[in-house]
């Protein structure tokens, strides 16, 4: 993974409050939470995914999505790619998508803190 990569993960987790800190075999790791199915998902200090953590766009960026942290969040990659394939490419035209985008901007609004409260 790329420094600008693991750069927007540790981002996404500094500003969701699902992750903390914990002890993972012997060092220091982020342990939160899958924005879709609340699965543990680890990332160690330095950003690198140990669990199959991925970086969610909410709104998709082919409907307009930004990169902005608002819009991000951690999935598990069996969530992050059911989501592209069912919903993703239907966003503008399927209600169903376009509800479970505000359903995860609204989890991504309850989970939200501060970047500096770490």
């Amino acid at each position: 993974m790329s420094h600008a990569k693991r750069r927007r993960v540790l981002g996404i987790i500094a500003t969701d409050a699902t992750f903390e800190r914990v002890p993972h075999r012997g060092a220091e790791v982020w342990q939160g939470k899958c924005l879709h199915c609340n699965a543990h998902l680890t990332v160690s200090l330095d950003g690198e995914p140990i669990s199959r953590a991925t970086i969610e766009h909410i709104v998709p960026r082919g409907a307009g999505g930004a990169d902005a942290l608002e819009n991000l969040g951690l999935a598990c990659a069996r969530c992050n790619q059911g989501k592209g394939s069912r919903h993703d490419a239907n966003f503008h035209r399927d209600a169903r998508a376009r509800e479970l985008v505000d359903r995860l901007l609204q989890k991504r609004r309850e989970r939200w803190r501060g970047p500096d409260a770490q």
